[in-house]
């Protein structure tokens, strides 16, 4: 029987990769078992897809960094990155 989606959803960490890795061989060993047309198999298979699109919903939302923060991160020092309180 497929993992329900909220328990993946409560793992810590979450590693969407593995995540979605683990959904496909379960969804492949459901669909084996209960057969290609049963209800057990499309479930699995759309936890799959839930899984895939919260990891391009994720890729989406990521803050994309400046060349000004990339730059700072690797010369926290620079007078460019200094940061001062007023």
């Amino acid at each position: 029987m497929a993992k329900s989606l909220d328990v993946i959803q409560t793992s810590v960490p979450f590693d969407i990769e593995q995540a979605i890795a683990q959904a496909v061989a379960q969804a492949h060993t459901t669909c084996e078992v209960k057969g290609n047309h049963s209800t057990n198999c499309a479930v699995a298979w759309e936890i799959v897809e839930e899984l895939q699109a919260e990891k391009f919903h994720q890729l989406m939302t990521a803050k994309k960094k400046t060349a000004l923060e990339i730059y700072c991160e690797t010369h926290p020092d620079a007078a460019e990155c200094r940061i001062y309180d007023v």
